[in-house]
């Protein structure tokens, strides 16, 4: 249990520092949200399902990557503004980090409940649906960012976060598309490593 534990503190000690004097604190809270929603989700489930540790780390580190987007806004990030002058880019792409994890994190979570829930039984279509269900989360999530961003007007560009960039939606669902397929080309054999020192216990 002692793992776990660390894993809060780490949890709440990013939320709370991303809430010392954010850019905003309108965006603040719609970035971090959504690991707010997932931290109550997997306590709430705890018991009835607990998931590996890989799972649980990555699941921190996007929250994270929640985090920082949502203390700078994901246009603002200090370190991909450097980047962005180092390189010449035309943009702050932190966005894209989040949108790649926005993919691979997922997989993550998906695959497991695929494998340990016996949802899938022909374990050839596992890679595909994951990847699939990765793409539609993106998709609900542009969807929520252009529904936010149509109703609260200028406050929720920074949410949106285009950066004048005409394909920032089709780009942002690339991305995760990415991510996702990084994980499952990269991290099948760990994952089910993690998954059958469970099957163990």
């Amino acid at each position: 249990m002692k793992k776990y534990y660390i894993l809060i503190i780490f949890f709440f000690a990013g939320l709370l520092g991303s809430a010392v004097y954010p850019h905003d604190y309108f965006t603040w809270i719609l970035e971090v949200f959504p690991a707010i929603i997932g931290f109550l989700i997997l306590v709430f489930t705890f018991k009835r399902f607990r998931f590996s540790t890989l799972t649980y780390v990555m699941i921190l580190v996007h929250c994270y990557v929640l985090f920082i987007g949502g203390h700078y806004t994901y246009a603002q990030v200090p370190l991909f503004n450097w980047i962005r002058d180092i390189f010449h880019q035309s943009r702050n792409n932190y966005d894209k980090l989040g949108h790649f994890t926005q993919g691979f994190v997922p997989a993550i979570i998906t695959r497991e409940l695929f494998i340990r829930q016996n949802v899938i039984q022909k374990k050839a279509w596992l890679p595909i649906l994951t990847v699939t269900v990765c793409m539609s989360i993106s998709m609900l999530y542009e969807f929520l960012e252009w529904f936010v961003s149509v109703t609260s007007g200028q406050s929720g560009d920074s949410f949106l976060g285009t950066q004048g960039d005409i394909w920032d939606t089709q780009s942002d669902m690339l991305f995760a598309t990415i991510g996702a397929i990084c994980m499952v080309v990269l991290f099948t054999k760990f994952q089910d490593k993690q998954i059958k020192q469970l099957d163990k216990h």
